[in-house]
């Protein structure tokens, strides 16, 4: 700030600009600085798979199944309910801090997860109808495809169309409720799966 002749402070446009609010729907949908880290994770998945590692694979599987568990029990009963409770624009300003992470969090979780966990099954060789728990195998990739058919095909549509009525210059606040809630029970029914999965992951353990 400077004083002109008549004593009247005068602000820099730099300043100005610093503090001047971002128009309502100025927020990046995938956020860019996350890639760099998940075309990092997904390069070490590649390099386990190729390098056949049993000690990376386990990693992979068990730390994006536990990440993947963990996230979708938090946002079906934690956070939905906590959403539940807000206003309508609080919930907006809320789903635009959640929302752009989730886009890319969610299917980097999901990949690691089912490549890791199949390519460690053929390593043991647990994929072959005489492995002594080929049942549980079995019903394992049953419960994880319902899994990934909601992950991919509710939860990512259903983030994705709050992000885009977010952009525009006046959501619909009723709209992004509906979508969220849509988004936080598909997070709930995989969370309760990911629990039916443990259960199978220690019966074969035992």
């Amino acid at each position: 700030m400077a004083l002109t002749r008549t004593g009247s402070p005068q602000i820099s446009v730099a300043a100005a600009t610093d503090t001047a609010p971002r128009p309502q729907g100025s927020f990046q949908i995938v956020p860019l600085r996350a890639l760099p880290i998940v075309g990092t994770v997904l390069v070490l998945l590649v390099i386990a798979i190729a390098s056949n590692s049993e000690w990376a694979l386990d990693f992979f599987h068990v730390a994006g199944g536990s990440l993947w568990t963990a996230i979708d029990l938090f946002l079906g009963f934690i956070i939905g309910p906590i959403m539940g409770s807000m206003s309508i624009p609080a919930r907006v300003e809320f789903s635009k801090r959640l929302m752009p992470k989730m886009v890319v969090l969610m299917p980097t979780l999901v990949v690691c997860t089912l490549a890791a966990g199949w390519q460690l099954a053929r390593h043991l060789g647990n994929l072959s109808p005489a492995f002594a728990h080929h049942g549980w195998i079995v019903a394992s990739f049953i419960v994880v495809a319902v899994m990934t058919v909601v992950a991919l095909g509710l939860l990512e549509p259903a983030n994705l169309a709050v992000l885009f009525e977010l952009r525009k210059p006046e959501p619909n606040g009723q709209l992004v409720a509906r979508l969220m809630r849509r988004f936080i029970y598909a997070a709930g029914v995989t969370g309760a799966m990911q629990v039916a999965t443990l259960v199978i992951m220690t019966r074969l353990a035992t």
